[in-house]
């Protein structure tokens, strides 16, 4: 059911696209029709797909690095309280600075290649997971660890029963919440990727949009638009549905 929503609704919005485009009757530079998108596809595959692969890798790298530095923040700003009260603010004010203000100087210290690109995916997915996580860890019901100090009192040291505390009562409480950020960030990790390539990169869909636009090929254009686009709907479900089999007594929490 979900598969033929997520199809009808596609198909609305090509339609209306479609008819737009039709009775304004506007100029193939400003709105092309969804048939010169297709024909435009069918002659530019190649580099398309190309250009695919790389903002596909940035994404993906973006989403691995961001999610493992999340986990491992939030687990260090959940133990250690000198910890959270000075990473909190510089999460926060990270979150305050517009993209394309950090994307020229990423692009500067690291180059025109993937890297910048990754790092700018990563820095964003990174918030996400690191709020919706620790959240969470923080949000376990007092009488749960009241009872597990009840239970370790006296056995073996203070670090250890802290540990077996996260690892059996805490962490498995806080998973819905840590799916709950993953979403959030596979839903923004495009931006990432094509902020960076917008500001200097030479492959990628953002790379290949701008440059297309600057020469008027705006078919081309809602070509590379729509791959990603497609690209990032089938991420977040895809990882919806990864994360569902993972959590599968949280399943009433999702919304899509």
């Amino acid at each position: 059911m979900r598969l033929i929503r997520i199809m009808t609704t596609f198909i609305g919005l090509i339609a209306l696209w479609a008819v737009i485009a039709k009775i304004n009757d506007l100029p193939k530079f400003i709105l092309p029709s969804p048939q010169d998108v297709l024909i435009s596809f069918s002659e530019r595959y190649d580099i398309l797909f190309q250009h695919s692969l790389t903002t596909a890798l940035e994404i993906g790298l973006g989403l691995f690095f961001g999610i493992i530095g999340g986990i491992i923040s939030a687990l260090l700003i959940s133990m250690y309280q000198p910890v959270r009260q000075w990473v909190m603010p510089l999460l926060i004010a990270s979150q305050a600075l517009p993209v394309f203000a950090i994307a020229p100087l990423l692009v500067l210290w690291f180059d025109y290649g993937i890297t910048s690109k990754v790092v700018m995916a990563t820095l964003i997915i990174y918030f996400p997971v690191t709020v919706g996580f620790s959240d969470g860890l923080n949000r376990t019901p007092t009488a749960w660890r009241d009872m597990a100090a009840v239970i370790q009192a006296g056995s073996t040291s203070r670090i250890s029963n802290q540990i077996r505390q996260y690892r059996y009562i805490r962490i498995p409480f806080a998973l819905p919440s840590l799916a709950s950020g993953i979403r959030v960030a596979t839903a923004v990790a495009p931006i990432g990727a094509v902020v960076g390539e917008w500001v200097g990169s030479s492959s990628g869909l953002g790379y290949l949009m701008l440059h297309a636009n600057g020469r008027m090929q705006t078919d081309l254009m809602f070509a590379a638009l729509l791959i990603l686009t497609l690209m990032a709907v089938s991420l977040y479900y895809l990882m919806d549905f990864c994360l569902r089999k993972a959590i599968n007594w949280q399943t009433d929490q999702n919304l899509m």
